[in-house]
C-alpha cells in the first residue's frame, strides 16, 4: 500500500491529486505544521531524515522530492497513464516541466514568501524577486497559449507538478497579468480528482486559485 506522508498546506497535496487520478489506493499519514513557525514537525524526521513533505512509502521504498515522487508513481503505477511515451518528443518536454517546476519556477516564489515577513528590510530583493516572478510566470502563461494543458489536450503529471507553482502565485496575487495561466489553474482545482483529494487531504489554503 501507498502512504503519503501528507503535511498540511504542502506539496503533498499534488501527490493526493496525482493518486486520485490514477485510481490507485493509498494511505494518508498526517503531520500538521508548528502553529508559529510553520516547520515541518520532527516526526517526519522518522520516515526521511530530511524531514520534509512529500514522502512516500510503497512497501519497503521510500521515495522524497515532488518530481521524483509523480515520477516513481507514474512509472510504476500509471499503467500508462499521465505521460507521454519513453522517447517522444512529448516525453522530453514533460520531463522538463517535472524538473522545472522545483528548479526554477518556484524559487522566486520561495523568496517572496520568506521576504515577505521581513518588512521594510526586504525592500532591496523586491524589485529583483518581482522580476524574476514575472519571468517565469510569463513563460508558462506563453506555453500554455491556445492549449488547455502543459502538454496540449490532455492533463499529464507534469501539470500536477506544477500545479503548485500556479497555485502560490495565485496566492500572492499574481495571476491576474497572466490570463491563460490563471484560466490553467481553475481548470485543474475544478477537476473532480483534485476535488477528492482536497476533501482527503483537509485544509490546503491554495485552493484558490
Amino acid at each position: 500500500m501507498i502512504v503519503v506522508h501528507h503535511l498540511n498546506d504542502s506539496r503533498s497535496q499534488r501527490v493526493l491529486w496525482l493518486l486520485e487520478e490514477l485510481g490507485v489506493a493509498y494511505e494518508i499519514r498526517r503531520y500538521a505544521r508548528d502553529a508559529t513557525t510553520r516547520l515541518a514537525p520532527p516526526e517526519l524526521k522518522a520516515v526521511h531524515p530530511l524531514g520534509k513533505s512529500p514522502v512516500i512509502t510503497d512497501g519497503e521504498r521510500t521515495v522524497h522530492e515532488s518530481g521524483a515522487i509523480i515520477d516513481y508513481l507514474v512509472r510504476r503505477h500509471g499503467g500508462g497513464r499521465l505521460a507521454p511515451a519513453a522517447g517522444t518528443d512529448a516525453h522530453e518536454t514533460y520531463l522538463q516541466w517535472l524538473h522545472y517546476a522545483e528548479g526554477s519556477a518556484m524559487l522566486p516564489l520561495m523568496l517572496q514568501l520568506y521576504v515577505g515577513r521581513l518588512g521594510e528590510a526586504a525592500a532591496p530583493l523586491q524589485p529583483r524577486i518581482d522580476s524574476e516572478i514575472a519571468n517565469h510566470l510569463g513563460y508558462v502563461d506563453q506555453a500554455l497559449a491556445g492549449r488547455d494543458w502543459l502538454l496540449g489536450v490532455e492533463l499529464s503529471a507534469a501539470d500536477i507538478q506544477m500545479s503548485f507553482v500556479g497555485e502560490v502565485a495565485g496566492a500572492f496575487g499574481r495571476l491576474a497579468a497572466h490570463p491563460n495561466l490563471a484560466a490553467w489553474v481553475g481548470r485543474f482545482q475544478a477537476r473532480p480528482a483534485y476535488k477528492a483529494a482536497l476533501e482527503k487531504g483537509g485544509a490546503y489554503s491554495f485552493a484558490r486559485g
